[in-house]
């Protein structure tokens, strides 16, 4: 019989998979005299050894090594299968042959397609067995672990992107970290699965949030420690998800998804959430920024997300399947062919590595053809007091009482003294930081004269932050028009209030648990209705603090007819901090998102003006007492953001869902066809 060198290219059926031929089925010796070797003699873990290398994921990011020839026959065989060698090895040449000229075409628009032979463009799961007739090579090593260095390098690739992350934050906003970390944290997740995901995502939180939310320590590191271990949770949730999407087409949109809907989710849940480090915040002055007017903040963490997902898409592309092939290739055809194959992995390579880059280059530039609304040639007065208080941390207070008022009053007066010498313009309203009074107005008459008569001094209409009783059990944090002429009038109360500072959760168990939780006393109830208050020119949109991180307490506001917006907050606990410098970058980039002006007092700081580009025009250091008066436009046209609300949110979230979704059931369906056959 002639060998399969000599047979003519086509004589012969297409050849079988290489996992097949070796079995013994496929293999058998055509030589007279020779003795067939029966597939039963093969052991059975020779069969994923011979997978063929070319069908590696173009995108999988880990490199497989075809581990050559199965192992031999069991000792009986040996010395015929020891004879039958040439024939073998002429046969698996020409199986090769006719597989690359039969499958060539297939292959390579495999490649493009990312899918490497599957159908549905999925992943193999780590450590399963190729069934028969699948050529795909399962991307961990053959008992489903991987090697100690592929594992370490995807612990330090997610502490790398956790770092970067925290870096995109204030004090220290370097924007463009975000989407460099979450590169980083892609390529820690990304071809793991959902449970080594899960922990690779919960330590990548962990060592974003410890040094990002190092201002909750002020409180106690217990708290820090709880705060932080709840957080991460989301990320590990998230993660596990993205371990299932990363098996679909168009990964990278699908994980931005996810990555929104675990900041809702952050935001939501548990007692009241806790919106706090999304990746938007980061981008307050960005070329991303201009997202916020679009689609609001989830909008802003969608387009990070995405950049820096395709980042990571660029750096996996293509690595691994153009060595594979370019082996397989060569030793199938003649140097020509080689060469032409050689050109077109190198040109392949390029398109999937080039397209990712161009695309993640392109999401922040976008940002450039979005329009602004224009001014509309309106302006208002408005006095900013920063009083400062005498105390630090949990003591801000002092142990002199109303010195926080007094304090506040004085700088009032003093405003009013620089007006009436001309050093400042008058103001149509002044602004007072929230707590700016530590006694409640309306109970004590010795407080409220002393308001009355700053009030009157200054002449206009002042709001000021106060926390009052309601009954004998119950306060609130309460935002107060105080009129030089009638006294206390209108007022917002705080809707979103903070755990364990304003409000005792699960109050039985926490008290009985932690003496500190005495400290917040009577309980403060929220409001229920939008912070839009009349003064003097305008109606102010005030906003109270921690508020300033719900998408929906500040878009209602807005949609209020608030205009500008007043940030009252009392970061006295956390001064220098990265608690103020945080909040910050909040009220720029919520500026952007409502096309408003945003007036900021705080006791101890950061107090500052932004415009509706968001842009600080003036701001005060943190513990000291500061006044001025600044001028700042009057809008009213609402950006696309404030009209459509969270319809963006929304749609991206159910997006990621429905991703994960089908990436779960595809995953589940492959199972049960591997168990069938």
């Amino acid at each position: 019989m002639l060998p399969d060198a000599d047979v003519p290219e086509g004589a012969l059926p297409d050849a079988e998979p290489r996992d097949e031929a070796l079995s013994g089925a496929a293999a058998q010796d055509r030589s007279p005299g020779s003795t067939a070797v029966p597939e039963a003699a093969v052991p059975e873990a020779a069969v994923p050894d011979a997978v063929a290398p070319d069908a590696v994921a173009p995108d999988a990011g880990l490199t497989h090594t075809a581990a050559g020839d199965a192992p031999g026959h069991d000792a009986p065989a040996q010395g015929a299968a020891a004879q039958e060698a040439p024939a073998q090895e002429a046969a698996g040449r020409g199986a090769a042959d006719r597989g690359a000229a039969g499958s060539g075409a297939a292959d390579r628009d495999a490649t493009l397609s990312g899918t490497a032979g599957r159908a549905d463009g999925e992943l193999p799961e780590s450590g399963t067995k190729p069934t028969k007739g699948d050529t795909s090579v399962p991307d961990t090593p053959a008992k489903g672990r991987e090697g100690r260095w592929v594992l370490l390098g995807r612990v330090v690739a997610g502490v790398l992107g956790g770092i970067a992350l925290y870096a995109a934050f204030p004090p220290l906003d370097w924007w463009l970290c975000s989407p460099l970390g979450i590169a980083l944290i892609v390529l820690s997740l990304y071809g793991t699965r959902p449970r080594r995901a899960a922990w690779l995502g919960y330590l990548m939180a962990a060592v974003f949030l410890f040094p990002t939310l190092a201002w909750v320590r002020t409180i106690g590191d217990d708290v820090w420690l709880m705060l932080v271990g709840t957080e991460s949770v989301f990320y590990a949730a998230m993660a596990a998800l993205a371990a299932l999407v990363f098996r679909l087409r168009a990964w990278p949109l699908w994980f931005a998804g996810l990555w929104v809907l675990m900041e809702w989710a952050r935001g939501l849940v548990p007692i009241g959430g806790f919106p706090w480090a999304r990746v938007a915040f980061s981008q307050s002055e960005s070329l991303f920024t201009e997202y916020a007017a679009l689609g609001g903040a989830p909008l802003v963490s969608f387009a990070v997300t995405l950049c820096g997902a395709l980042l990571a898409q660029a750096v996996l592309a293509g690595s691994a399947p153009v060595r594979a092939r370019e082996g397989v290739w060569a030793s199938a055809g003649s140097r020509a062919g080689a060469a032409r194959s050689a050109v077109w992995l190198t040109r392949s390579a390029v398109w999937l590595r080039g397209a990712p880059v161009a695309m993640a280059l392109a999401v922040p530039l976008l940002t450039l053809a979005i329009p602004r609304p224009g001014d509309e040639g309106r302006t208002v007065n408005i006095g900013i007091v920063q009083g400062n208080v005498p105390g630090r941390g949990m003591g801000f207070m002092g142990d002199e009482p109303a010195v926080v008022l007094k304090n506040h009053a004085n700088e009032t007066k003093r405003l009013a003294q620089a007006v009436r010498e001309g050093k400042l313009p008058k103001p149509d309203l002044v602004v007072l930081p929230e707590n700016s009074t530590d006694i409640d107005p309306y109970r004590d008459a010795y407080a409220s004269q002393i308001i009355q008569d700053s009030v009157t001094d200054v002449g206009v209409p002042t709001l000021i932050g106060a926390v009052v009783a309601i009954g004998d059990e119950h306060r609130a944090t309460r935002s107060l028009v105080w009129d030089p002429v009638t006294g206390p009038g209108a007022y917002y109360d705080k809707q979103h209030l903070v755990p364990f500072g304003e409000y005792t959760p699960f109050k039985e168990i926490v008290l009985a648990l932690w003496e500190r939780a005495n400290l917040v006393g009577r309980q403060s109830v929220a409001g229920d209705r939008p912070g839009d208050l009349r003064m003097g020119p305008v109606t102010v949109g005030a906003v109270n603090c921690y508020e300033v991180a719900y998408d929906d307490t500040v878009r209602r506001t807005v949609r209020a007819g608030g205009t500008p917006l007043v940030m009252q907050a009392n970061n006295a606990t956390y001064a220098l901090s990265n608690l103020p410098p945080q909040q910050l970058a909040m009220y720029k980039l919520r500026a952007v998102e409502h096309n408003r002006a945003v007036v900021a007092a705080a006791t101890t700081g950061i107090s500052a003006s932004i415009g509706p580009d968001g842009k600080v025009s003036w701001r005060t250091r943190e513990l000291v007492a500061d006044m001025n008066v600044v001028t700042v436009p009057v809008r009213t046209e609402e950006t696309i953001a404030t009209r459509v609300g969270a319809v963006p949110e929304w749609a991206l979230m159910m997006m990621g869902a429905a991703a994960a979704g089908v990436a779960a059931w595809r995953g589940r369906r492959r199972g049960d066809r591997m168990r069938n056959d």
